[in-house]
């Protein structure tokens, strides 16, 4: 019996657990399998030992049957610990290091923040730094373009396309190989351009490239007559935060621009890396 079923048992012939609903007239509306998974995420976290499934369910008031789908999906999702058939289920740190990386990417853009926008005002063109929250590419801090001609591409097309964009594939390439296939599967392989990557061999030896010079680029792989090179920041484990990048219109890239504002984009990379390396904040 699949999950869903089992939900439907709690509810009347009327309803379904994952539509959107509300009890009274007024309230705020909510999803009900995602108000129970929550519920059981709360009693374990009340909870110094773990506990078994009866007494979750019983705690909740939750069928069997539907707290053991519930609490399933978040053993798989890394929330909560099967510590045991005999012992039941405890919650795991997993929550409390969503909560030290939303500080840490919160420190992050105060930390990214005068350095980039002193690159902006170097160069005159438009500089971001993003992170991969998910599987989704975020841009987190923007300074724009002072310069004219320029093209500020779609952020909410950028959002599922770090195989396209410079500041996605300063990312992925540092991912470790698992975490970097999730997100390519998540999100695919669009095509945006006659330019972008749309295989995973190809996206695989683009990564490599990276690695290998330090930065990646966007040769109008995400949209026409726009170019931009980032570079990934990295802490002192090697772990990649984030990245920074630069982008250009066509019209101005000529080989000594491209090779002036890579340089531009390598440099502060690097010069923030070192400092997250040393844990400057």
């Amino acid at each position: 019996m699949s999950a869903s079923e089992t939900d439907r048992q709690d509810v009347p012939a009327t309803g379904r657990t994952d539509e959107v609903r509300s009890r009274k007239a007024g309230e705020i509306r909510t999803i009900q399998s995602v108000d129970r998974a929550l519920t059981l995420l709360e009693i374990l976290a009340g909870k110094d030992h773990p506990i078994l499934l009866n007494e979750l369910a019983r705690s909740s008031g939750l069928n069997l049957s539907t707290c053991h789908h519930l609490v399933s999906t978040l053993v798989a999702r890394g929330y909560v610990i099967h510590a045991g058939r005999s012992r039941g289920y405890m919650i795991s740190s997993k929550l409390s290091d969503l909560a030290d990386l939303a500080n840490h990417e919160f420190d992050l853009l105060n930390f990214v923040h005068a350095d980039l926008q002193e690159l902006n005002a170097n160069l005159r063109e438009s500089v971001q730094m993003a992170v991969l929250r998910g599987s989704a590419l975020i841009t987190q801090i923007k300074f724009g373009s002072m310069m004219p001609t320029h093209v500020e591409p779609d952020e909410v097309k950028k959002m599922r396309a770090a195989h396209a964009t410079a500041t996605g594939k300063a990312i992925l390439a540092w991912l470790p190989e698992t975490e970097m296939a999730r997100a390519v599967s998540d999100n695919g392989l669009t095509g945006f351009t006659d330019n972008t990557i749309t295989s995973l061999s190809a996206l695989i030896e683009e990564l490599r490239l990276v690695r290998r010079q330090g930065f990646a680029v966007d040769n109008e792989e995400l949209e026409n007559n726009v170019i931009c090179y980032g570079a990934a920041l990295r802490d002192g484990t090697g772990a990649v935060l984030g990245s920074i990048s630069v982008s250009i219109p066509k019209s101005r890239a000529s080989a000594d621009y491209r090779a002036h504002v890579t340089r531009a984009v390598v440099q502060c990379a690097r010069k923030l890396s070192d400092r997250l390396r040393v844990g400057h904040f």
